[in-house]
């Protein structure tokens, strides 16, 4: 029976709580539906920045203060910035649910970007966007969706530009706070050992003071995809791959049998198609991964690999055969079957994570205005038909119109001198 909860304070923030007996930790986060893409071009990177920041300061308490909170009696506080969404979250012993409810309403909504804190901080994102230039299994991704959407909102990197970075002020993040906040696409998500009545206790005394905010931005669809291929010279000693195309939304009817589809070809277990080909019988990869990212109006679908420059075309060739093959052979009703409850596992495995949980029925709850049981999701699962992924294959797995990029390695996977 789902005991999951939902209601609106007079603001229009939307709460929604699961609570699981078995458990005296809470989880509690709030998701607003904002993201790299509601970026502008000189405002690339300052979601991402505004979630370092949230931490630096608010109008009560110093950032010594903020991080200290929580720590001190064994919680956490955490962020996290995506293309759509910013997240600030934390996990306590549930005795402390007013503490850690009281902090996330103050970083959130009371931050003042301190001049001192926003000076030091820029160093810290500069850093971490070298570190992720430095990975190429990072970088590829960035790079890789920058080839697929080029010219379109999702095309930028979350982590935004240095010159950028360097220059943002305090005026700059409340602009942009004011010109993306709507209280109606923002969620409370809960997940814990409390009654309801407390909750409503809780996010009534410390978000009910919120004044609304509406906010009429309409995001872009993507329009007028082309196909493009490009290699990049690395100073690195693998050569890695990315393939792929933008994908169906995360609304779209097919999206559950679509990524029954992707899990087939290289999705975590280590029996997908990828796996088994380019790993276990030719030993060309450490991982492959065949990925699909739903936004709510596009998606987009690669696959992702490392290997040596000597296997790189064969290795290439052989994804090829394996979407090839997902397109032209039918599933036998074994295989059907197979991916069926490998996919119904993840799924309830999934849902043991009560962190995970409390993020995704948030996101859920933004972009598709509900939340969807385990057992409604095992239904649509034991649907799908093999004629059905086969025809899906066909339809949205087109080789010819995939994008690629590759990065090479220079002469001894280093720069010359």
């Amino acid at each position: 029976m789902d005991t999951t909860h939902y209601f609106t304070l007079p603001n229009g923030i939307r709460v929604v709580h699961r609570p699981v007996s078995n458990t005296r930790i809470l989880h509690c986060g709030i998701v607003l539906d904002i993201g790299s893409r509601d970026e502008q071009p000189h405002q690339y990177g300052i979601a991402h920045f505004w979630e370092h920041m949230a931490f630096k300061g608010t109008r009560r308490r110093k950032a010594y203060h903020i991080i200290n909170s929580l720590d001190s009696v064994g919680g956490e506080l955490n962020a996290y910035t995506t293309k759509e969404k910013i997240c600030f979250y934390a996990s306590v012993l549930d005795h402390f649910d007013e503490k850690a409810v009281e902090l996330l309403s103050d970083i959130t909504f009371n931050s003042i970007f301190p001049q001192k804190q926003l000076d030091k901080e820029r160093q810290v994102i500069l850093e971490e966007m070298a570190m992720y230039r430095d990975n190429p299994e990072d970088a590829i991704q960035d790079d890789f969706d920058e080839l697929v959407f080029n010219g379109h909102d999702l095309a930028h990197n979350i982590l935004g530009t240095g010159g950028n970075i360097q220059r943002f002020t305090r005026q700059d993040f409340m602009r942009f706070i004011e010109e993306n906040i709507d209280t109606k696409r923002i969620v409370i998500s809960f997940v814990g050992n409390l009654p309801l009545k407390r909750i409503k206790k809780l996010t009534e005394k410390h978000f009910g003071h919120i004044a609304p905010r509406t906010n009429p931005r309409q995001r872009q669809p993507l329009r007028n995809y082309t196909p493009a291929r490009k290699e990049q010279k690395k100073p690195i000693l693998q050569a890695h791959f990315a393939i792929g195309q933008p994908a169906i939304p995360v609304n779209h009817p097919q999206r559950i049998p679509f990524s029954m589809l992707v899990n087939l070809l290289g999705g975590p277990g280590m029996n997908s198609r990828l796996n088994l080909a380019l790993r276990e019988r030719l030993g060309y990869v450490y991982s492959v991964e065949a990925q699909y990212h739903s936004y709510t109006d596009t998606g987009l679908f690669a696959v992702v690999f490392g290997t040596e420059q000597k296997n790189l075309k064969r290795s290439i060739n052989v994804v090829k055969r394996e979407i090839r093959k997902v397109q032209t052979t039918r599933l036998g009703r074994l295989q059907l079957h197979t991916l069926k409850e490998q996919m119904m596992g993840h799924l309830a495995m999934a849902a043991e994570n009560n962190l995970t949980l409390m993020m995704s029925q948030a996101k859920s709850l933004l972009d598709q205005e509900r939340l969807f049981t385990l057992d409604e999701l095992f239904d649509s699962i034991k649907q799908v038909t093999a004629g059905q992924l086969l025809e899906l294959a066909n339809e949205l797995l087109d080789i010819d119109q995939m994008s690629s990029l590759t990065y090479l390695p220079q002469k001894n996977g280093v720069h010359s001198a």
